[in-house]
């Protein structure tokens, strides 16, 4: 018969916690959404949304309750992005952290200070500050992950406006990938695809020849989505 307490004496368990990077597009940059902590250690000083997991609950879970406690934010795109276990990585005791990262239109979103939280603000990737634990590794890797999906399934719908000018895509590709693309090639390739659909209206106030406004069909996006695809120019 297992004795619990020398199992538990033999094998001492860490506590876990989750964090979440979580992208906007906002203005022609890509953005990342941080906390100004209000507890210790590190109070005063930015980091990515986070808190322990409960007993009850599974990573997504806690990451999805400790988002919404912490910013307000709510029934949002978001995946498993890596796991981070270096011993030193919190200052308190041993504990592992269970990334998620998150993709969402600003347009659609306000995020509030919550509890445990003084700010809560929008940075764009030029401008992050230095950040408390091992936040800077966690968002490195969601930008490298980003990077790579954005290559075989289209992300677009989760970043942009309904209704988005094919350069605005365009922009989205360049900023994501951290490289310039050919504006030609990028659109024979986008409308190739089947995603997008011209609405029939071009941007209000634009200067010289006004752009096509567009949107993705959603049935085809999904498909997509599911199946991945092959994007490189």
């Amino acid at each position: 018969m297992i004795n619990q307490n020398q199992y538990i004496y033999e094998y001492p368990r860490p506590a876990v916690t989750t964090d979440c990077a979580i992208f906007g597009f906002d203005e022609g940059e890509l953005k990342i959404l941080l906390i100004e902590r209000g507890i210790e250690p590190y109070i005063g000083e930015w980091a990515l949304p986070g808190g322990f997991l409960n007993m009850d609950e599974d990573a997504e879970t806690c990451s999805r309750r400790i988002l919404k406690k912490e910013t307000g934010l709510e029934n949002i795109f978001m995946e498993q992005l890596y796991t981070f276990s270096a011993v030193d990585r919190d200052p308190r005791y041993r504990v592992v952290s269970i990334a998620h990262y998150a993709l969402v239109k600003r347009s659609d979103y306000n995020a509030i200070a919550g509890l445990d939280t003084t700010t809560v603000r929008w940075f764009g990737l030029s401008e992050v500050p230095k950040l408390a634990f091992d936040h800077k590794s966690v968002l490195n890797k969601a930008l490298e992950r980003l990077k790579g999906k954005i290559k075989y399934q289209p992300i677009g719908f989760e970043l942009l406006p309904e209704r988005f000018t094919l350069p605005d895509l365009h922009r989205l590709y360049e900023t994501i990938l951290q490289e310039s693309l050919d504006r030609r090639n990028f659109r024979k390739k986008m409308l190739s695809f089947g995603i997008l659909v011209d609405t029939g209206d071009v941007q209000r106030g634009a200067q010289n020849r006004a752009p096509k406004l567009y949107c993705f069909d959603k049935n085809k996006y999904d498909e997509l989505s599911k199946k991945g695809f092959y994007f490189e120019l």
